[in-house]
């Protein structure tokens, strides 16, 4: 049977959405997914229609974003101080600073606070990350703003979360991660939703636990979300957070909604499970693919600056302002890192500028941060380059990080596969395959 599934139409050229809309749209609609959600983990959805019947909207008085806004907005934080030399070393300085000092730590996943417990014993990463909840979905809730920052290069989005993952997870917990970055990249880009579901699963292995599953989710989400939740969830398992699984129902979500917004987010929340998570990684791939206008107004206005619950150094910091701190210098300008963490400036950089140093860089020696992964032609073309955090780059970036990664090349289109109907498009991840 194919697909019912469409690709979206591209825009109008009067119609066309900014990336600073898209921007916005990402990390607003993961915070307002999280709100929505919250009330809905851990449950099933028997018993979700037994207290609201099916959720159309906020369902508690006062709503509020979780662990999962609130760490969004660290590794978006870390993330706009550093760039693209991101190195795990930055990442384990910026869990000393913000999290293990804090007297408080609640309401965090069993990852999180394996790697405080491993931090505060003084074990590095990537040891740190050796615990028995590595595999949890606490990398992909935070991974959006890799691919705010990395639009339209999936691969470095991968790449860089990645980075910020080695301090807590390992193997599964960052393949999570890397299909949400890669995803919303590619959706910052423009993508429709096929080319967006191939890139998330061009940069994780094929035959991971996490592929098979998103795989598993997108090929039956023509028929709703009872279908993906039972290609997913593993029934009986006692954790919710479980990468593989949170990924697959999210993409899933994304899928059956054909990237729309309302729908997206809403199909994840009534789906039960880590709730607040499948609806905020739905909300950041769905408010990418469509922008900040996508989302309900009242939604939108429900969502203040974070209240500092489980990381009291997020307090007061609003995921519009790390949207805008992420965009490219041609937007319009948003607050300085200084501004959102008045009690953590950035990192001065290794050496005073060098004078020396040419401000563009000779063909001959190309800078690192500056040399994007080869990407579609329509994400290349749509997505302009890395915004130049100057005052947070260094001008020497260092050696790479050795993360290995296969390189996207996605043909635009629908390919069905007539016995599962899969929505996908071609490609090809160092040999030609489909998804």
């Amino acid at each position: 049977m194919a697909s019912t599934a469409c690709t979206p139409p591209h825009p109008a050229p009067g119609e066309l959405i900014g990336p600073r809309s898209r921007a916005r749209g990402a990390l607003l609609g993961l915070a307002v997914g999280d709100a929505l959600g919250a009330p809905a983990e851990n449950l099933k959805p028997s018993e979700i229609r037994a207290r609201w019947g099916r959720i159309t909207g906020f369902v508690a008085d006062r709503p509020q974003g979780t662990d999962d806004t609130e760490y969004a907005l660290f590794s978006g934080l870390l993330l706009a101080r550093h760039g693209s030399a991101l190195t795990p070393a930055h990442a384990e300085a910026a869990w000393h600073e913000w999290i293990t000092g804090r007297a408080t730590f609640r309401g965090a996943g069993f990852s999180e606070r394996g790697t405080l417990e491993n931090l505060r014993r003084g074990l590095a990463a990537p040891i740190s990350a050796q615990h028995r909840h590595a595999w949890s979905d606490g990398l992909a809730m935070r991974a959006a703003p890799f691919g705010v920052f990395a639009a339209g290069r999936p691969g470095e989005a991968a790449r860089l979360v990645a980075i910020d993952g080695s301090v807590s997870h390992e193997g599964e917990g960052i393949y999570g991660g890397q299909a949400v970055a890669a995803g919303v990249a590619a959706a910052m880009a423009g993508a429709p939703v096929p080319v967006v579901i191939a890139a998330a699963l061009a940069v994780i292995p094929d035959d991971s636990w996490t592929a098979r599953s998103l795989r598993r989710a997108v090929a039956v989400a023509h028929r709703g979300e009872r279908a993906v939740r039972s290609a997913v969830v593993i029934g009986g398992y006692p954790w919710t957070d479980l990468a593989p699984e949170a990924v697959a129902l999210a993409f899933g979500a994304y899928a059956t909604a054909d990237g729309d917004f309302r729908e997206a987010v809403l199909t994840a929340v009534n789906m039960g499970r880590d709730a607040d998570t499948t609806a905020a990684v739905a909300g950041a791939l769905s408010g990418a693919t469509q922008g900040l206008s996508a989302i309900p107004a009242a939604w939108a206005d429900a969502i203040g600056p974070a209240r500092g619950k489980c990381l009291p150094s997020m307090g007061g910091r609003h995921v519009l302002e790390l949207a805008d701190l992420l965009l490219q210098p041609t937007e319009p300008p948003g607050p300085a890192p200084a501004a959102l963490d008045p009690t953590a400036p950035p990192q001065p950089t290794p050496a005073a500028p060098r004078p020396t140093a040419a401000p563009q860089p000779t063909p001959a020696a190309p800078r690192p941060t500056a040399s994007p992964q080869p990407t579609p032609a329509a994400l290349q073309t749509t997505a302009p380059p890395l915004p130049a955090l100057a005052a947070h780059r260094p001008t020497a970036v260092p050696a790479p990080v050795p993360v290995s990664l296969p390189v996207l090349t996605v043909e635009a289109g629908t390919a069905v596969d007539g016995g599962m109907g899969a929505v996908g498009c071609a490609a090809r991840v160092g040999t030609e395959g489909t998804v």
